[in-house]
Order: structure tokens, then C-alpha cells, then sequence
């Protein structure tokens, strides 16, 4: 879970690029992964905006707690044991999805693009299978019912009620949406590159997306290990939550990009490849 820092414009700026990240969750390009690839054939427009719908619903569900959360603040006061419990959730998820992806590099054949691999995605891969933009929505929803997505958008919540109330826990819930929607947004765009490109480019832009999931998930999970055994660490680590979770974003968006100029580059013609 996030320290977050205490000024408005600081918090707010944190919580969209703390969206941004969360829509690059390995879970969240499995869904839409399987979201396109089933849309793809049938209409290509629609699987164009599987990352969009897939958002809204996601986000939606964040949104309706930050509310019921801000709401209920006067009230509620969180037990210091949650945000352990969350760390370490966070820790094993994180470690989990790194070694599946890397497993999935390693393992897929070199003629076959290679799939992101998620937690939530595997145990619900057959509602993947839907053409319908709201039933494409509800797939979000049901995603964004996690330990990890739920205590993020309550921390919104507790923490924006030193601003004033419930309108400021709404405010940073949809901040939260509008960067998870950008980012899945795109994730869903990139793959629908791939899918209309689906030759020697794609499989090189899969592979780097694949390795670059496994890279950051574990080194994220490390770090956070690594913070809750050494006091200086963590010391060091207060108020660069902002800069580390842009340099998460960097990382990612740069192997978008090398994905996506990989899928666009024009194959080697025979001879020069002869020669």
C-alpha cells in the first residue's frame, strides 16, 4: 500500500499516476489480452476499445468505494493491521506474476506471440469471451473486487477527508479512473497492433512487453520486501512515492513503444537478409 503525501495538488497528481500504473497490472493485460483477441475477428472497431470499457467498469467499482468510504470516514478508522496485511498481499501477488511471466518468455514457442499472464485473468478467462460493451464494462468491475484494488481506493478515501469530505474521496477515485482508463486504453490499442500485425514483429513486441511485466513485478515486490526489514530504506524511500511510481510508468511506456516500433518496422527484405 501507498504513503501518500499530505498536499492536495501532490495527492492528486500521485493518485493518476498511481492509475497510469495500476492499468499496466499484468491481471489488467490479461483481460484485455483476451478481451481483443476474441473481438478482433468479429468487430474490429469494438476491440479497439476493449481497454477503454474494460476501465470504466474497473474504475467504476473504485469510484463507489472512495464514496461509500468518504461517507462513512467520521466513523471508520482503519486498524493499523490492514496495511501489513496489504504489503504482503502486494509482495506475493507481485512476486507471483513476475515468475509467470517470465515463465511465459521462457516456455512459449518462438513461431507464437507471447500472452501476458495474470492471476485474476487465469481463473477468469472465459468471461473474456464477450462482444457486448457493457458486458465488457462488468468484466472490469468484477476485476477491480481484490484486496489490493479495494484498500488503495479506501486509502483515496481516509486520506482525502482531511481536504473536506466525500466530494474530494470522488475526486481522487476518478483521478485514479482517468489514468487506469489511459493506460488501458492503450493497452488495448497495442494489441490490436500486434493482433493486425501478427507476423516475426509481433513476436519480437510480445516478448519485450512479456519481459518487461516479469522485470518490473519482481523488482517492485524486492523493493517493497527489502523496505519492511531495513529502517533506512524506508526512511530514504518516504516522499519519493510520486518518482517511483513515474519510474515504473517510464519503464513500462518504453517497452510499449519499442513493442509498438517493433510491430511497425518493415521486414528485412530476403537479400539483405541473404547477404
Amino acid at each position: 500500500m501507498e504513503t501518500l503525501p499530505h498536499d492536495w495538488l501532490a495527492l492528486g497528481a500521485l493518485v493518476f499516476v498511481l492509475g497510469l500504473k495500476h492499468g499496466l497490472d499484468a491481471d489488467h493485460l490479461v483481460a484485455i489480452d483476451g478481451l481483443t483477441r476474441y473481438n478482433n475477428p468479429l468487430d474490429r472497431r469494438l476491440a479497439r476499445w476493449c481497454g477503454v470499457l474494460f476501465s470504466l467498469g474497473h474504475g467504476g467499482v473504485v469510484v463507489g468505494v472512495a464514496l461509500a468510504v468518504g461517507l462513512a470516514a467520521e466513523r471508520w478508522i482503519v486498524p493499523g493491521w490492514v496495511e501489513d496485511v496489504g504489503v504482503w498481499i502486494s509482495i506475493a501477488f507481485l512476486t507471483a506474476l513476475g515468475l509467470l511471466n517470465l515463465a511465459a518468455v521462457l516456455r512459449t514457442p518462438s513461431d507464437r506471440v507471447v500472452a501476458p499472464v495474470g492471476i485474476r485473468g487465469r481463473l477468469f478467462v472465459r468471461l473474456t469471451q464477450t462482444s457486448h460493451p457493457a458486458a465488457i464494462a462488468l468484466v472490469g468491475a468484477l476485476f477491480a473486487i481484490s484486496f489490493d484494488t479495494l484498500s488503495q481506493a479506501a486509502l483515496f478515501a481516509l486520506t482525502a477527508n482531511q481536504f473536506g469530505g466525500w466530494e474530494h474521496a470522488v475526486v481522487l477515485g476518478l483521478l485514479f479512473m482517468l489514468g487506469m482508463t489511459i493506460a488501458d486504453g492503450a493497452n488495448g490499442l497495442w494489441i490490436a497492433a500486434l493482433l493486425r500485425s501478427a507476423d516475426a514483429r509481433a513476436l519480437v513486441a510480445s516478448r519485450v512487453l512479456g519481459l518487461a511485466v516479469a522485470a518490473l513485478s519482481l523488482s517492485v515486490a524486492a523493493f517493497a520486501l527489502a523496505e519492511r526489514y531495513s529502517e533506512a530504506l524506508a526512511a530514504w524511500a518516504e516522499g519519493r512515492e510520486l518518482a517511483f511510481s513515474l519510474g515504473v510508468l517510464a519503464t513500462v511506456a518504453g517497452a510499449f513503444l519499442l513493442g509498438l516500433a517493433a510491430a511497425r518496422r518493415p521486414p528485412v527484405p530476403a537479400r539483405v537478409r541473404a547477404s
